[in-house]
């Protein structure tokens, strides 16, 4: 259709203006019409102009009809007028006049935002100054997307759609032009690493290096050439470095880039870490990194993190390493872990906290209550026995995978006895997480382990939670009768006579009855016939 009939763009006419483009929002027709005539009009660089006058003379019923002006301009959602308002010659000035929002009792500061994300881009190890320009057009439309613009469930279905659009084109276009220049990653690389790059700067580089990472893995064709460029540009070495910075975003978006690395190419950093395994004895290795990020974080909110869980145990994953090494490297490899790299997982439960427990109570207390005593101390807080917890999971798949390794270093460490300590810890979940630790083990019906189990007399923790929540219906409650009933489907005959012979008056008051009563019967069959 033809164009519409806009007031002229002057300073008495805004009023009009403004009421003219909120009046079309709702009718695609009359916007698209619109949108074209003020590209035609050049009304955008016009408004700068006057916007620049009104500021000067601090003209503030100008300024406000600017900011209703612009914005309903912007609500217009049209890529033809976003090119015009993110470019160079006009982004301040429509970021000027989005400051004079007449319903906020205070001034906006977005032109701010527009230095202190200029002076970022300068870092950026970029030479091509197309790509700059979209980098730069982005970061401002995405900054009118999350802090400009409203909350989108106040407005109709598809509002600012095109917006969204035009960004994630922009980023495609920025993204592939990347691809094709050699320099950008060590570029990058070079500057996250380096001491003297400042820590916003660092954050925002990151910030970019994740998208890039993201974008890069999502096109399969391309992504066996970019994990390729990856391992010749020794990358992995440089998020090992970043896990150890002391920035929590920092080790956070390194942490999110080598989940990608896992999922689209673990058996990359399997690689490397058995390599790095082989090769040096320190404690910077990127598999200590990791543990350490799940153990020794002091936010709460980052420890026991889902992603370092999945990335730790991809990297120990035997199963998935037989894909490209031998029997006898992988066996190699679990030599390794657990002679250097397994203690630093297993710290939190076999620290040492317990001296002063031990040095109280040594002539009064056994071995075992002195354990509860001291990781009870130490699991007062929510946030330790979350990583307990977490630590406990880990340690399940290492008894499921590296069935002769952890059976060896359960058994050598008493590690199941200190454990089962943590059942008396008042965090139900961990108490659940100790449990569920046995039943891996028990699960594995293996005579070695079971025979370790009675030696050590480690069922009366379990016995001793039964009769505790004997009146309650919980979750470890109903795990633990799962665990017996488990080794009576099982017929797993030492266990039964073990349970039956030392425990059997004492669970007899635990319902139901069935669970021990078919324990007993199991027992009495098998001496019939002996």
């Amino acid at each position: 259709g033809p164009f519409l009939d806009l007031p002229i763009c002057e300073l008495r006419r805004l009023g009009e203006l403004a009421e003219l483009v909120t009046s079309v929002r709702l009718s695609r027709n009359h916007k698209d019409r619109l949108a074209m005539a003020l590209r035609k009009g050049g009304y955008i660089p016009k408004l700068v102009e006057i916007f620049q006058e009104c500021e000067s003379e601090n003209n503030t019923e100008g300024l406000r009809l600017l900011f209703d002006v612009v914005r309903g301009i912007l609500y217009l959602d049209k890529a033809t007028l976003f090119d015009v308002m993110f470019s160079d010659e006009y982004v301040l000035g429509v970021f000027g006049c989005l400051e004079y929002d007449p319903c906020s009792a205070q001034l906006g500061r977005h032109r701010e935002f527009l230095a202190k994300i200029a002076e970022l881009h300068e870092i950026m190890p970029i030479t091509d100054p197309e790509i700059m320009k979209k980098i730069r057009q982005v970061s401002r439309a995405r900054y009118v997307q999350t802090v400009i613009t409203p909350d989108p469930s106040e407005f109709e279905p598809g509002f600012l759609s095109t917006l969204n659009s035009f960004i994630n084109y922009r980023k495609r276009e920025i993204l592939h032009g990347l691809e094709a220049d050699e320099a950008f990653l060590p570029g990058i690389s070079a500057l996250l690493t380096n001491e003297a790059t400042a820590g916003e700067h660092r954050r925002e580089l990151m910030r970019f290096l994740k998208e890039f990472c993201a974008f890069s893995f999502m096109f399969r064709e391309k992504r066996r050439e970019f994990i390729q460029t990856l391992q010749r540009l020794r990358f992995l070495r440089t998020l090992e470095k970043l896990m150890g910075i002391d920035d929590l975003l920092i080790r956070s978006l390194a942490t999110d880039i080598l989940s990608y690395l896992v999922e689209f190419s673990p058996t990359s950093v399997q690689e490397f870490v058995t390599q790095e395994a082989k090769q040096s004895e320190n404690d910077t290795q990127l598999i200590i990194k990791v543990i350490e990020q799940m153990t020794c974080t002091p936010d709460p909110g980052f420890g026991g993190d889902n992603r370092l869980m999945e990335i730790f145990c991809a990297m120990i994953d035997t199963d998935k390493m037989l894909a490209t090494a031998s029997y006898l490297e992988v066996f190699e490899f679990l030599d390794i872990f657990y002679d250097r790299y397994i203690r630093v997982l297993t710290a939190p439960l076999l620290a040492d906290t317990s001296e002063n427990w031990y040095e109280i109570g040594k002539d009064n207390l056994d071995f075992f209550s002195l354990t509860i005593l001291a990781l009870i101390f130490l699991v007062d807080n929510y946030q330790t026995a979350e990583i307990l917890a977490s630590v406990l999971e880990m340690l399940s798949f290492c008894v499921e995978r590296h069935l002769y390794h952890m059976k060896t270093y359960i058994i050598k460490t008493d590690l199941l006895r200190r454990t089962l300590a943590l059942m008396k810890s008042k965090h139900k979940f961990l108490a659940l997480s100790a449990l569920r630790f046995m039943r891996k083990i028990i699960g594995m019906k293996d005579e070695l382990y079971n025979r370790y189990i009675t030696m050590g007399n480690l069922f009366e923790p379990v016995v001793n939670a039964v009769l505790d929540n004997r009146r309650s219906c919980n979750l470890l409650k109903s795990a633990s009768l799962e665990l017996f009933e488990f080794i009576q489907k099982e017929d797993i005959d030492y266990l039964i006579a073990h349970i039956v012979e030392n425990f059997s008056d004492a669970l007899e008051s635990v319902r139901p009855i069935h669970t021990f009563q078919g324990l007993k019967t199991k027992y009495q069959q098998k001496e019939k016939l002996n």
